[in-house]
Protein backbone atom coordinates (compact mmCIF):
# COMPACT_ATOMS: atom_id res chain seq x y z
CA UNK A 1 0.00 0.00 0.00
CA UNK A 2 1.35 3.58 -1.14
CA UNK A 3 1.91 6.36 1.37
CA UNK A 4 -1.27 8.01 -0.27
CA UNK A 5 -3.64 4.83 -0.05
CA UNK A 6 -2.54 4.61 4.15
CA UNK A 7 -3.25 8.68 4.05
CA UNK A 8 -6.40 7.98 2.45
CA UNK A 9 -7.13 5.33 4.62
CA UNK A 10 -6.14 6.68 7.84
CA UNK A 11 -8.83 9.86 6.95
CA UNK A 12 -11.09 7.56 6.35
CA UNK A 13 -10.82 6.04 9.75
CA UNK A 14 -10.73 9.28 11.24
CA UNK A 15 -13.65 10.61 9.63
CA UNK A 16 -15.55 7.43 10.84
CA UNK A 17 -14.62 7.51 13.91
CA UNK A 18 -15.57 11.72 14.43
CA UNK A 19 -19.01 10.95 12.27
CA UNK A 20 -19.71 8.12 14.96
CA UNK A 21 -18.98 10.81 17.92
CA UNK A 22 -21.03 13.79 15.82
CA UNK A 23 -24.11 10.80 15.63
CA UNK A 24 -23.67 9.79 19.48
CA UNK A 25 -23.41 13.56 20.36
CA UNK A 26 -26.85 14.22 18.22
CA UNK A 27 -28.50 11.01 19.66
CA UNK A 28 -27.86 12.37 23.36
CA UNK A 29 -28.87 15.83 22.95
CA UNK A 30 -32.08 14.24 21.25
CA UNK A 31 -32.99 12.33 24.34
CA UNK A 32 -32.34 14.72 26.83
CA UNK A 33 -34.27 17.55 24.99
CA UNK A 34 -37.40 15.51 24.59
CA UNK A 35 -36.80 14.90 28.31
CA UNK A 36 -36.91 18.37 29.05
CA UNK A 37 -39.60 19.35 26.79
CA UNK A 38 -41.92 16.50 27.72
CA UNK A 39 -41.33 16.11 30.79
CA UNK A 40 -39.68 18.91 32.52
CA UNK A 41 -40.77 22.36 30.70
CA UNK A 42 -44.21 23.50 32.20
CA UNK A 43 -47.46 23.34 29.62
CA UNK A 44 -48.48 26.56 28.59
CA UNK A 45 -51.84 28.32 30.24
CA UNK A 46 -53.35 28.95 27.09
CA UNK A 47 -52.09 27.20 24.52
CA UNK A 48 -51.65 23.82 26.61
CA UNK A 49 -49.71 20.74 25.14
CA UNK A 50 -49.48 21.79 21.69
CA UNK A 51 -47.58 24.75 22.38
CA UNK A 52 -44.73 22.26 22.88
CA UNK A 53 -44.34 22.17 19.31
CA UNK A 54 -42.44 25.63 19.34
CA UNK A 55 -39.37 23.80 20.59
CA UNK A 56 -39.44 21.80 17.25
CA UNK A 57 -41.13 24.64 15.23
CA UNK A 58 -38.00 27.64 15.75
CA UNK A 59 -34.95 25.19 15.76
CA UNK A 60 -36.35 23.04 12.56
CA UNK A 61 -36.01 26.34 11.29
CA UNK A 62 -32.71 27.24 11.89
CA UNK A 63 -31.75 24.09 10.82
CA UNK A 64 -33.25 24.88 7.52
CA UNK A 65 -31.10 28.33 7.50
CA UNK A 66 -28.01 26.08 8.26
CA UNK A 67 -28.75 23.93 5.48
CA UNK A 68 -29.74 26.94 2.67
CA UNK A 69 -26.46 28.41 4.09
CA UNK A 70 -24.39 25.43 3.26
CA UNK A 71 -26.01 25.25 -0.34
CA UNK A 72 -24.86 28.93 -0.95
CA UNK A 73 -21.83 28.28 0.21
CA UNK A 74 -21.11 24.92 -1.85
CA UNK A 75 -22.85 26.52 -4.88
CA UNK A 76 -21.13 29.69 -4.58
CA UNK A 77 -17.67 27.73 -4.45
CA UNK A 78 -18.71 25.48 -7.37
CA UNK A 79 -19.21 28.62 -9.63
CA UNK A 80 -15.69 29.87 -8.47
CA UNK A 81 -13.78 26.37 -8.46
CA UNK A 82 -15.94 23.89 -10.40
CA UNK A 83 -14.71 21.43 -7.80
CA UNK A 84 -16.67 18.06 -6.67
CA UNK A 85 -16.68 18.82 -3.20
CA UNK A 86 -18.01 22.25 -3.41
CA UNK A 87 -20.92 20.39 -5.54
CA UNK A 88 -21.62 17.50 -3.06
CA UNK A 89 -21.52 20.40 -0.26
CA UNK A 90 -24.40 22.63 -2.25
CA UNK A 91 -25.84 19.30 -2.78
CA UNK A 92 -26.30 18.01 0.47
CA UNK A 93 -27.23 21.59 2.03
CA UNK A 94 -29.92 22.27 -0.08
CA UNK A 95 -31.17 18.43 0.67
CA UNK A 96 -30.60 19.30 4.86
CA UNK A 97 -32.97 23.06 3.36
CA UNK A 98 -35.64 21.01 2.11
CA UNK A 99 -35.56 17.90 5.54
CA UNK A 100 -35.80 20.57 7.87
CA UNK A 101 -38.02 22.89 5.69
CA UNK A 102 -40.67 20.40 5.38
CA UNK A 103 -40.20 19.90 9.12
CA UNK A 104 -41.27 23.88 9.61
CA UNK A 105 -44.45 23.74 7.15
CA UNK A 106 -45.43 20.42 9.15
CA UNK A 107 -44.78 22.03 12.80
CA UNK A 108 -46.32 25.44 12.10
CA UNK A 109 -49.91 24.50 10.68
CA UNK A 110 -50.48 21.89 13.69
CA UNK A 111 -49.37 24.93 16.17
CA UNK A 112 -51.78 27.47 13.86
CA UNK A 113 -54.82 25.45 14.14
CA UNK A 114 -54.95 25.61 17.89
CA UNK A 115 -53.64 29.05 17.99
CA UNK A 116 -55.76 30.77 14.69
CA UNK A 117 -58.80 28.08 14.52
CA UNK A 118 -56.90 27.36 10.76
CA UNK A 119 -53.74 25.32 9.70
CA UNK A 120 -53.06 28.03 6.81
CA UNK A 121 -52.99 31.41 5.97
CA UNK A 122 -51.25 33.42 3.19
CA UNK A 123 -49.17 35.14 5.91
CA UNK A 124 -45.53 36.88 4.86
CA UNK A 125 -43.46 34.55 6.83
CA UNK A 126 -45.37 31.58 6.13
CA UNK A 127 -45.23 32.72 2.17
CA UNK A 128 -41.53 33.60 2.12
CA UNK A 129 -40.69 29.86 3.90
CA UNK A 130 -43.02 27.68 1.52
CA UNK A 131 -41.15 29.57 -1.56
CA UNK A 132 -37.73 28.91 -0.31
CA UNK A 133 -38.57 25.26 0.54
CA UNK A 134 -39.81 25.18 -3.03
CA UNK A 135 -36.68 26.41 -4.41
CA UNK A 136 -34.42 24.03 -2.44
CA UNK A 137 -37.32 21.44 -3.83
CA UNK A 138 -36.25 22.24 -7.27
CA UNK A 139 -32.66 21.98 -6.59
CA UNK A 140 -32.81 18.35 -5.00
CA UNK A 141 -35.10 17.53 -8.60
CA UNK A 142 -33.01 19.18 -10.54
CA UNK A 143 -29.94 17.44 -9.55
CA UNK A 144 -31.58 14.13 -9.04
CA UNK A 145 -32.92 13.86 -12.47
CA UNK A 146 -30.75 15.52 -15.25
CA UNK A 147 -27.22 14.87 -15.67
CA UNK A 148 -24.69 15.65 -14.01
CA UNK A 149 -22.19 17.59 -16.18
CA UNK A 150 -20.68 20.66 -15.32
CA UNK A 151 -23.72 22.71 -17.33
CA UNK A 152 -26.27 20.90 -14.76
CA UNK A 153 -24.33 21.27 -11.49
CA UNK A 154 -23.88 25.12 -12.53
CA UNK A 155 -26.97 26.13 -13.42
CA UNK A 156 -28.33 24.32 -10.03
CA UNK A 157 -25.08 26.27 -8.53
CA UNK A 158 -27.04 29.59 -9.53
CA UNK A 159 -30.29 28.36 -8.40
CA UNK A 160 -28.73 27.74 -4.78
CA UNK A 161 -26.97 31.00 -4.99
CA UNK A 162 -30.32 32.83 -5.60
CA UNK A 163 -32.40 30.67 -3.02
CA UNK A 164 -29.90 32.22 -0.22
CA UNK A 165 -31.44 35.54 -0.90
CA UNK A 166 -35.11 35.01 0.27
CA UNK A 167 -33.70 33.66 3.56
CA UNK A 168 -33.33 37.11 4.82
CA UNK A 169 -36.77 38.15 3.46
CA UNK A 170 -38.11 35.24 5.89
CA UNK A 171 -36.53 36.44 8.81
CA UNK A 172 -37.30 40.06 8.40
CA UNK A 173 -40.84 39.15 7.29
CA UNK A 174 -42.89 40.02 10.58
CA UNK A 175 -40.57 43.40 11.66
CA UNK A 176 -41.50 44.85 8.06
CA UNK A 177 -44.78 43.16 6.76
CA UNK A 178 -46.53 42.32 10.37
CA UNK A 179 -48.91 39.11 9.55
CA UNK A 180 -50.31 37.19 12.45
CA UNK A 181 -46.99 34.98 13.01
CA UNK A 182 -46.11 35.76 16.47
CA UNK A 183 -43.10 37.20 18.22
CA UNK A 184 -41.55 35.35 20.84
CA UNK A 185 -38.03 35.01 20.87
CA UNK A 186 -37.47 38.01 18.87
CA UNK A 187 -37.37 41.73 19.76
CA UNK A 188 -41.34 43.03 21.01
CA UNK A 189 -41.90 39.05 22.13
CA UNK A 190 -43.81 37.79 24.87
CA UNK A 191 -40.27 35.64 25.49
CA UNK A 192 -40.27 32.31 27.31
CA UNK A 193 -40.36 33.24 31.46
CA UNK A 194 -40.17 30.04 32.93
CA UNK A 195 -36.21 29.03 32.99
CA UNK A 196 -37.52 25.28 32.23
CA UNK A 197 -39.10 26.65 28.69
CA UNK A 198 -35.82 28.08 27.93
CA UNK A 199 -33.99 25.32 28.88
CA UNK A 200 -35.84 23.46 26.68
CA UNK A 201 -35.81 25.37 23.44
CA UNK A 202 -32.07 26.13 24.14
CA UNK A 203 -31.40 22.37 23.44
CA UNK A 204 -33.54 22.38 20.85
CA UNK A 205 -31.16 24.57 19.22
CA UNK A 206 -28.54 21.99 19.96
CA UNK A 207 -29.98 18.89 18.64
CA UNK A 208 -31.18 20.83 15.42
CA UNK A 209 -27.84 21.83 14.65
CA UNK A 210 -26.20 18.66 15.87
CA UNK A 211 -28.75 16.77 13.55
CA UNK A 212 -27.90 19.31 10.23
CA UNK A 213 -24.72 18.87 10.75
CA UNK A 214 -24.65 15.01 10.98
CA UNK A 215 -26.85 14.73 8.32
CA UNK A 216 -24.67 16.86 6.05
CA UNK A 217 -21.58 15.58 6.64
CA UNK A 218 -23.26 12.03 6.03
CA UNK A 219 -24.72 13.18 3.02
CA UNK A 220 -20.96 15.37 1.40
CA UNK A 221 -19.31 11.94 1.77
CA UNK A 222 -22.35 9.79 0.11
CA UNK A 223 -22.02 12.42 -2.77
CA UNK A 224 -18.43 12.76 -3.20
CA UNK A 225 -18.13 8.56 -2.81
CA UNK A 226 -21.18 8.37 -5.67
CA UNK A 227 -19.09 11.07 -7.56
CA UNK A 228 -15.66 8.93 -7.36
CA UNK A 229 -18.20 5.69 -8.91
CA UNK A 230 -19.20 7.45 -11.91
CA UNK A 231 -15.67 8.38 -12.52
CA UNK A 232 -14.32 4.84 -12.09
CA UNK A 233 -17.17 3.91 -14.16
CA UNK A 234 -16.42 5.86 -16.84
CA UNK A 235 -12.76 5.17 -16.57
CA UNK A 236 -13.53 1.44 -16.67
CA UNK A 237 -15.82 1.83 -19.87
CA UNK A 238 -12.15 3.44 -21.99
CA UNK A 239 -10.15 0.99 -21.07
CA UNK A 240 -12.81 -1.22 -22.12
CA UNK A 241 -12.63 -3.00 -18.77
CA UNK A 242 -16.55 -2.67 -18.68
CA UNK A 243 -19.26 -2.13 -21.16
CA UNK A 244 -21.78 0.69 -21.61
CA UNK A 245 -24.47 -0.65 -21.48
Amino acid sequence: MSESERASTGGGIAGGKGFLALLAASALSLVIALQVIFLKAPVEASMGIVQKIFYFHVPSAYGMYLGAFACFVGSAGYLAKGTPRMDALARAGAEIAVTMGLMVLITGPLWAAKAWGRYWTWDPRLTTSLLSVLVYVAYVVLRAFTGNGDAERKFAAALGVLGAANLPIIHYSVQKWGGQHPKVISNGGGGLRHPDMKLALTLGFLTFTLLAVTLLWQRVRLHLAAGRLDELEEEAIELGLAGDG
